[in-house]
């Protein structure tokens, strides 16, 4: 299937894939927030070391099923496939855009 994601998703979900980290620059905005596993992280820096910890502890992969947006808000249904307990597992990741970057990301 192939999606049509804005291009700062796009490559958040390439480098949840396993692509180059330091572009989140270019996904985030500078004060951009992750909520993730009942954790927030705030900032690039913060963001950067949360991706980094996740593909430390499992290896996975973020396959994006469908999307609905709705203004600034993008939400995307994923299937995520990898070495941990009860893979795979469905999330929705909801984004909120600031312009072209991305704002805030939940994953649910």
């Amino acid at each position: 299937m192939n999606l049509s994601l804005p291009e700062s998703i796009a490559t958040y979900f390439e480098i949840s894939n396993g692509g180059d980290d330091t572009h989140l620059v270019d996904c985030f905005t500078q004060d951009a927030r992750v909520f993730d596993e009942e954790e927030t992280h705030q900032g690039h820096t913060a963001i950067q070391s949360w991706l980094r910890a996740a593909r430390r502890k499992f290896e996975y992969r973020v396959t994006p099923a469908s999307v609905d947006q709705q203004g600034s808000t993008v939400m995307v249904a994923t299937t995520v496939t990898g070495n941990f307990p009860g893979s795979p597992v469905q999330l929705d990741q909801t984004f909120q855009l600031a312009g072209e970057q991305i704002q805030s990301l939940e994953i649910h």
